[in-house]
């Protein structure tokens, strides 16, 4: 099984000082995934720097989803390496920030939207959280950046899944996190809130240099804001700008079989080969 890569140098926002290049907040080298006898992946060199804002796209079951795992400790290498922030992923770092994919939530749950914030800062202490002004004025603070201050004390149960994506994204936000792993969360959400969790991640990334992993079956919404693509099907891989990867010829060469990329009204289809799981990012479900 080989593999393809496209290679470009940093983000374009960051300023590194003349003659050098920021240090990587994210590495991973000649790293491999496998499930029993599966290889999922093998030789990805990824090196993400501070504030880079990277799409990871491909069909279901390339690995998307497997690889946040492995960046939060829940998935082992079969062999490489991963590192954030000069030291091997670990689950429960605090280095790490995670915005799982959009599902409903109960609406009895006994559980306000200030309540679902507050755990990104004290939920892996034991115990319920005692008053404290000050985790009420940092809890006050993230509402306010992801626009939800107006439904701070409505219970959960009650929001639209927009709403709900907000508070999530506060949630990861808590730990101020040196990367920032979003798992399909655009999904299930109007056009509306996608491009409004966009923005607010690339606020993010901006002013606290926040790197992000981004797992999509919809690129659109990103498009405008994202520094390069990793780009996964088969266990292989491209990772480059979004203009060096989602073309006709490179994705074609990626599959094996003809893939096609088409811009209409300013969107990006990438269409062919259905029965061979060809990636569909408007219609697909979740990543694996």
């Amino acid at each position: 099984m080989t593999h393809r890569t496209v290679r470009r140098g940093p983000a374009t926002h960051t300023h590194p000082a003349p003659g050098s290049a920021p240090e990587p907040i994210l590495r991973i080298h000649d790293a491999q995934l496998r499930f029993g006898r599966r290889v999922v992946w093998h030789g990805l060199d990824l090196d993400v720097s501070p504030g880079e804002f990277i799409a990871v796209l491909g069909p279901n079951g390339s690995g998307k989803t497997s690889l946040l795992k492995v960046l939060l400790g829940q998935n082992r290498l079969h062999s490489g390496s991963a590192e954030i922030a000069g030291h091997p992923v670990r689950s429960g770092s605090r280095a790490v920030g995670y915005v799982p994919q959009q599902r409903g939530v109960d609406p009895q749950t006994p559980l306000r939207a200030r309540d679902l914030v507050r755990l990104g800062i004290d939920g892996d202490r034991w115990g319920l959280g005692l008053p404290s002004r000050k985790i009420t004025a940092q809890v006050d603070r993230l509402l306010a950046s992801v626009g939800a201050l107006d439904y701070a004390d409505a219970p959960v149960g009650t929001l639209s899944g927009g709403e709900l994506q907000r508070l999530r994204l506060a949630q990861a936000l808590a730990s101020d996190p040196r990367v920032l792993l979003c798992d399909e969360p655009l999904l299930s959400l109007d056009i509306t809130h996608q491009h409004l969790v966009a923005r607010l991640l690339d606020e993010q990334r901006r002013e606290r240099d926040t790197a992000i992993l981004f797992v999509t079956h919809e690129i659109n919404p990103i498009l405008p804001y994202v520094d390069r693509v990793l780009y996964i099907v088969g266990g292989h891989f491209l990772v480059g700008c979004p203009h060096e990867v989602i073309t006709t010829a490179a994705l074609t060469r990626l599959y094996g079989y003809p893939v096609e990329v088409v811009e209409a009204a300013g969107r990006l289809l990438i269409v062919g080969g259905d029965d061979e799981g060809a990636h569909h990012p408007a219609q697909d479900g979740s990543a694996a």
